[in-house]
């Protein structure tokens, strides 16, 4: 009879470890995820606007000479990230291919120019840098016209901005919901062993040694759902890196690290004082209020 019921408290017991670790995991899973997005909000602007390019068109009688001096002079631009030369057939070429037929043949000319191709580097991506660069270069002899998606610009950079206030929002409120789902559970997992706590309290155990083995247990719960959690956020960084390079979530590994670090801590610090203030509830009730 005893075995029996000594079987079904352990069952009892490892169930609720068990939710304890997993809800803990969970939580902390998202919440690294979302800090993950908060260290690399700026790279992903940067990712973003880095897709913004200027072209310049070159005029017909542009010798080649004037297309290497254009060239040079851009390149040392500190806006400059990457610069290539398109011919005119090249264009052409791409031109028949987003069209489906060949257009140079029905006109019979090429009426397409030269063109330096510039991607920019992040933060110039603005009105009023790329305003200047368009007004510099379409004074440039050998330059027929410059060219960008102006109003992709400003649109980049509002969005951008919400984007990132959005983030800081939600990345508080989703902390604060971290730690009362955390201490939710906890909370349970203590309701169930009330009887147990009140019973030490009567014969005498003080408060300090009745809570001492429910924090330490809870500890070594949030520091196993941690780890659980680093497993996964390293299993979804690794799966982004293979599937948008560009976005480099690896790059600044010690900013990872760090981050990976200071879950198993805040796992490990939500489930100590969550305990704590659970058992020190439970340790003010009246026998009468046990059964509430």
């Amino acid at each position: 009879m005893n075995t029996a019921f000594d079987k079904f408290q352990k069952q009892r017991l490892i169930s609720s470890y068990f939710s304890v670790v997993l809800s803990i995991s969970l939580v902390l899973f998202l919440t690294g995820l979302l800090g993950i997005l908060v260290l690399n909000t700026k790279k992903i602007g940067d990712h973003f606007k880095e897709q913004v390019h200027l072209v310049l068109f070159l005029a017909d009688d542009t010798s080649d000479q004037q297309i290497k001096e254009i060239s040079k002079s851009l390149s040392e631009k500190p806006y400059t990230k990457s610069m290539t030369f398109i011919s005119k057939d090249e264009a052409a070429e791409a031109q028949e291919k987003d069209l489906g037929e060949n257009f140079v043949e029905f006109l019979g000319f090429n009426p397409l120019k030269n063109a330096l191709d510039v991607q920019l580097n992040a933060e110039f991506v603005n009105p009023t840098t790329i305003e200047e660069a368009v007004a510099e270069w379409e004074k440039t002899k050998g330059v027929a016209e410059v060219s960008y998606d102006q109003p992709l610009i400003g649109l980049l950079n509002e969005n951008i901005a919400k984007m990132t206030l959005w983030i800081l929002v939600i990345s508080g409120l989703f902390s604060l919901v971290a730690f009362l789902l955390i201490n939710s559970s906890i909370r349970l997992s203590i309701y169930a062993k009330r009887f147990i706590i009140k019973t030490m309290q009567m014969v005498g155990a003080t408060p300090g040694f009745i809570r001492k083995p429910f924090i330490l247990t809870n500890i070594k719960l949030g520091l196993i759902g941690a780890i659980m959690a680093d497993v996964f956020i390293g299993i979804v960084l690794w799966r982004v890196k293979q599937s948008i390079p560009e976005l480099d979530v690896l790059g600044d590994w010690k900013q990872v690290a760090w981050l990976l670090f200071g879950v198993p801590i805040i796992g490990m610090s939500i489930a100590g004082i969550s305990t704590f203030l659970a058992a020190q509830r439970f340790l003010k009730l009246r026998t009468s209020e046990l059964y509430d």
